[in-house]
């Protein structure tokens, strides 16, 4: 069998119980060790055989799973935060149906939760947006019709835009050309989210490059946009008459 585990979105106690237990019982750990926490490889047992797929293909990573099942051994492969969020497990899971070899997937805390830990955010307020939109800018992976990042930030709605701190002038004309933001719209750069070396750094649309710049952010940070990130905020925007007259009748009948 074959567990593929989030591990959360950095801190090495933000694993799920299931993904801990799991990792505790795997004889084979195929994990990202390029992202993931190093310290969440103590959970292993004695004997347990890594893997480090930084340094492995996709036709590597399959063999070693193959290979394992063969055996009749357990097999954890440990992805970043979770695995549903650019995990790249599509292909994995694909391989191994070709081979008829089963697998679960456990999920896990993803960096955009931890990036909304660290900036004490809620990223869907009433009244303020209730969408979050999780996307990257356009590189060497393309993107479908139609989700181009100036599309996706027409809507306003709150944007989280992952894989893309290297081009974040780039990310910044996009979400600009959108229409729906400004150059006063808040927006955030979090770095290395829930790890120790953590940083926050809070600016808007229109400073998102010189931001990134200045702290020297070009790797592993997320962009937060969107008006959820200003504050206060005004619960007075929720006060609809409606609802309190519909309210009242309910509780007379």
């Amino acid at each position: 069998m074959v567990n593929f585990v989030g591990a959360g979105s950095g801190a090495e106690d933000l694993i799920t119980v299931r993904g801990q237990r799991l990792l505790s019982q795997a004889d084979v750990v195929i994990w990202a060790g390029s992202l993931v926490n190093p310290a969440l490889l103590d959970n292993c047992k004695p004997g347990c055989q890594i893997h480090d797929s930084a340094k492995m293909t996709l036709e590597e990573v399959v063999d070693v799973m193959v290979d394992a099942e063969s055996q009749g051994l357990e097999v954890v492969r440990l992805h970043t935060g979770d695995p549903s969020i650019y995990g790249a497990i599509r292909e994995q899971m694909d391989a191994l149906d070709e081979r008829g070899i089963g697998y679960e997937v456990c999920p896990g805390v993803s960096s955009f939760c931890g990036a909304a830990a660290a900036l004490r955010a809620e990223l869907t307020l009433p009244a303020v947006s209730q969408s979050v939109i999780l996307t990257r800018l356009e590189g060497r992976t393309p993107k479908p019709a139609g989700e181009a990042t100036r599309d996706l930030a027409a809507h306003g709605a709150t944007m989280v835009v992952f894989l893309s701190a290297g081009m974040l002038a780039d990310l910044q004309r996009e979400l600009l050309a959108g229409g729906a933001y400004t150059e006063d719209t808040p927006a955030a750069i979090v770095y290395k989210a829930t790890w120790p070396d953590e940083r926050v750094m809070r600016c808007t649309v229109g400073t998102l490059a010189q931001t990134g710049e200045e702290n020297d952010i070009h790797l592993t940070a997320l962009v937060v946009v969107g008006s959820v990130l200003a504050g206060p905020y005004d619960r007075s925007k929720l006060y609809d008459p409606t609802y309190e007259t519909l309210f009242r009748q309910a509780s007379r009948s």
